[in-house]
């Protein structure tokens, strides 16, 4: 958690092939020169190893901020809309032609990357680049909590763990922020999308998932019992030989409430992606939608935890023990009970291998938390549970309801995030003023190839770098 969005790439493009300006001439220039820096940044990251990728973020969240008020500079032109106050004019020579690779769209032949699209208009470049701005922020998410996950170093302290946090969750309301712009801006359009990444039910089911991420992790900054789980699994942690873990009371009823806020918002993301497939756009990532599927399952078996703590600290052990029961069946896991009296079984070293193949996804940066955090929350669940069974068998013997009508008493979901709206940026009105000026070189950004030649392909079935062994040849023997 959260989603490991792939970026897209793009290829090379000359604003002044297709684009004029008598007030402002040295505009389409500029705005090549920043989209050129863009280009080439999108590309270095894809070939970076997923190790030195998160370091890498920033240089791509400061070329798209870079570019991003050029790009619209030119889309307010057309519109002859003021900018700062200033008359701006952009005439349309010739109909526009970029290549960008979608990376939400299902690729119809497994294992490998979708070809790379051909669009010819300026809004659906502003769509591909402002999507790419809100998956960079989702990454940048990822990067900042990828230290509570690791087990290759000591926990992080209580402080160090809420700024990560906090810096997540601003990270992912901003992605959330942008994806919902998308959504209302591509309202005025007319024209269809040319692929599924850009519709505007996907970019509505990504405000949706963002939003249901940043919920979750508002009760993740006040819940101390993942970080006991990870705490528990890592070796290098010596706290244990000090102290055990303290684990405060929390506000459990308020916490469940924010759990099932997030599960709707991530159920109301799986419906709008299953309601743009099917419509002439392609199909989404299945990846994508087991994910938000995963999230939705683990938000609600979350609030079935907290609803368990509450019952547990209110002295009805046995209901609290059957809340876990829920939320093991709302997770799509069998509920732990007995597990232990097994001893050594297949699903136990099945587990822990997966468990171990976890851990060395998060070390590498790589795809890590594809199931939205299903199994850490199961870890909890049966920490809990057979604390509790322990109890109820010795001390306070109560009966366990059914989960049954527990499950059907659940409130509705609490809002804790409000979306502040996306403001586009714009040029200043000093860099506007020095655009007046002539272009002082030619815009030479569109020339040579595609940038294509640098990712080939491999045939079907060819093991990676063995591409020549297969071409074909003229000479005989």
């Amino acid at each position: 958690m959260p989603f490991p969005f792939t970026l897209p790439t793009t290829s090379s493009f000359s604003f002044s092939t297709y684009f004029g300006s008598d007030s402002h001439p040295s505009l389409p220039l500029s705005a090549s020169t920043y989209r050129g820096v863009l280009r080439d940044a999108l590309k270095k990251h894809k070939r970076l190893p997923p190790p030195e990728q998160s370091p890498h973020l920033a240089s791509i969240l400061l070329s798209l901020n870079n570019y991003v008020p050029y790009l619209l500079a030119i889309d307010s032109g057309l519109g002859s809309q003021l900018i700062a106050g200033e008359e701006f004019d952009v005439v349309l020579k010739s109909t526009p032609t970029v290549e960008w690779r979608p990376t939400l769209s299902d690729s119809a032949l497994p294992g490998r990357e979708k070809g790379r699209l051909k669009i010819q208009s300026l809004e659906f470049e502003i769509y591909f680049v402002l999507s790419t701005l809100a998956y960079t922020y989702t990454l940048l998410s990822r990067s900042s909590l990828q230290p509570l996950y690791s087990s290759a170093a000591s926990s992080p302290s209580t402080e160090a763990r809420t700024l990560a946090i906090q810096t997540a969750t601003k990270h992912l309301l901003s992605a959330a922020s942008i994806h919902a712009y998308l959504s209302h801006r591509s309202d005025s359009v007319a024209s269809p999308p040319p692929c599924i990444d850009i519709t505007k039910s996907t970019f509505s089911a990504l405000s949706s998932l963002a939003l249901a991420e940043a919920t979750l992790l508002a009760v993740s900054k006040d819940d101390p019992y993942p970080a006991v789980i990870a705490q528990d699994r890592n070796k290098h942690d010596k706290e244990w030989m000090i102290k055990a873990p303290e684990i405060p009371k929390v506000r459990a009823h308020l916490f469940a409430r924010l759990c099932l806020a997030a599960a709707e918002h991530a159920a109301n993301a799986l419906a709008l992606l299953g309601a743009s497939t099917g419509k002439g756009v392609g199909k989404i990532d299945s990846g994508l939608v087991g994910y938000v599927d995963d999230l939705r399952r683990m938000g609600r078996g979350k609030a079935c935890r907290f609803f368990g703590i509450d019952s547990e600290l209110g002295g009805k052990n046995g209901e609290g023990i059957a809340w876990l029961h829920a939320g093991m069946h709302e997770l799509g896991f069998k509920s732990g009970e007995g597990e232990a009296k097994k001893g050594l079984s297949f699903g136990r070293l099945k587990k822990g291998w997966e468990e171990k193949r976890e851990d060395r996804r998060v070390e590498k940066g790589s795809h890590w938390g594809a199931d939205a955090g299903r199994a850490e929350e199961q870890r909890v669940l049966e920490m809990l549970e057979k604390k509790w069974v322990k109890m109820n068998d010795t001390i306070n013997t109560q009966a366990i309801p059914p989960i049954g009508p527990l499950v059907a008493t659940m409130p509705s979901g609490r809002e804790i995030h409000s979306l502040k709206p996306f403001i586009p940026p714009v040029l200043d009105a000093s860099t506007l003023e020095s655009m007046r000026a002539p272009p002082d070189r030619s815009d030479d950004y569109g020339d040579g190839s595609s940038g294509e030649e640098d990712e080939k392909q491999e045939p079907v079935g060819a093991f990676p770098g063995t591409k020549e062994d297969y071409s074909s040849s003229s000479t005989y023997y």
